[in-house]
């Protein structure tokens, strides 16, 4: 699933492309995606001018001349590509927003877990959720301890609970715990002020690293003009159990935790 890194991307690629630019036609294929498409959804585009795009948590959200947003999420296997608008349709191109300049922005997703809605300004982040962006200042290691007392559940699903921390996913988390040198199955209520300072840290650095790779491209994911991301090549932990840590040799070792695969060194990671 696309994450922080990898909308980040689409969105910093799109955002210069897109301001200012009209939405002539909504062409709606297949409506059914994980929240079918509103029946007023391409009424509610069409027409509207487009403003600063931007990153909410794994959310691309596009401000329109009426002051509403337009948000899509990506779910697990979904692309956001702009596309000469004369390409052909391609299998499982569900949505295709044709814009002026000859341009259209097309959402294609194989497993339809996608999600596209227009939404008044005030119901943004009832939307996209009320979580702290790990990217922001409010993403501190006094807000991480104080979130992490008295809470029973691991440090991992706390990291992706989008309640709570927006934005991260099972590669970002896995990866930053093994820069921080905490386990994933640690309980978060057990975590140490100092724990949390690593684990800020570290988050912030993996984050930026995977932004200025373009992402990670794993399976599906590809950016807003169809590159794929190259952070993969410098997974530490994620998907590697067995091979040998990139630090001291110790071969990574896999669990699951809360239904999800999870990644870490036994040597690095105490």
């Amino acid at each position: 699933m696309p994450e922080l890194p990898e909308i980040e991307t689409i969105a910093v690629g799109l955002a210069p492309r897109l301001a200012g630019r009209q939405v002539r036609r909504v062409l709606v294929h297949e409506p059914r995606l994980r929240v079918p498409l509103a029946a007023g959804f391409a009424g509610g585009l069409e027409g509207r001018c487009l403003g600063d795009v931007r990153r909410v948590g794994k959310s691309l959200v596009a401000a329109l001349d009426d002051g509403r947003r337009w948000v899509v999420h990506l779910g697990m296997t979904g692309r956001f590509t702009l596309r000469a608008a004369a390409m052909p349709r391609r299998p499982h191109d569900h949505v295709v927003v044709l814009l002026d300049g000859d341009e259209a922005l097309v959402f294609n997703d194989v497993r339809r877990f996608g999600r596209m809605a227009v939404v008044e300004s005030a119901a943004l982040a009832d939307e996209v959720g009320h979580g702290v962006d790990p990217l922001a200042p409010a993403f501190t290691a006094a807000f991480l301890f104080a979130t992490s007392r008295a809470r029973r559940l691991t440090v991992k699903s706390l990291l992706m609970d989008q309640r709570l921390i927006a934005g991260l996913g099972n590669i970002y988390a896995n990866e930053a715990l093994f820069h921080a040198g905490v386990r994933p199955r640690r309980r978060a209520g057990r975590l140490s002020r100092r724990d949390s300072e690593r684990i800020v840290a570290a988050t912030r650095r993996v984050l930026a690293a995977a932004i200025a790779c373009g992402g990670s491209s794993i399976s599906d994911y590809r950016d807003a003009f169809e590159r794929s991301g190259t952070y993969q090549e410098h997974h530490h932990v994620y998907d590697r159990t067995g091979e040998p840590c990139r630090r001291c040799r110790t071969p990574i070792r896999g669990c699951v935790i809360a239904g999800r695969s999870s990644f870490y060194c036994p040597s690095c990671q105490g």
